[in-house]
């Protein structure tokens, strides 16, 4: 899931990686990633990178790295979509 949510995100080359555990490996990359996605949302894109984030992690115990920081990023993304929200105005009567 994450090789495919760089390339949709980035068109570098996916990094190499250090020598080591391939599981502290995969991690690195991991967080590189969800990083990489957070560093792009906006308002308009907050849900969108909100969902695509939480399937990278949404099965992992909650004392996995990668998903405390998906998690962490979730709230910074509530609230880059309430600020954009605010910025647009009260939404229209239904």
């Amino acid at each position: 899931m994450a090789t495919g949510l760089w390339r949709e995100t980035t068109d570098e080359p996916l990094p190499r990686m250090p020598p080591g555990d391939p599981l502290e490996q995969l991690q690195g990359f991991e967080l590189k990633v969800v990083e990489l996605v957070f560093a792009q949302a906006s308002a308009e894109t907050a849900r969108q990178v909100a969902e695509k984030t939480w399937d990278i992690v949404h099965d992992r115990p909650d004392d996995d790295p990668v998903k405390q920081r998906v998690v962490k990023g979730h709230e910074d993304l509530a609230r880059l979509a309430a600020g954009g929200a605010a910025e647009r105005g009260p939404e229209p009567p239904a």
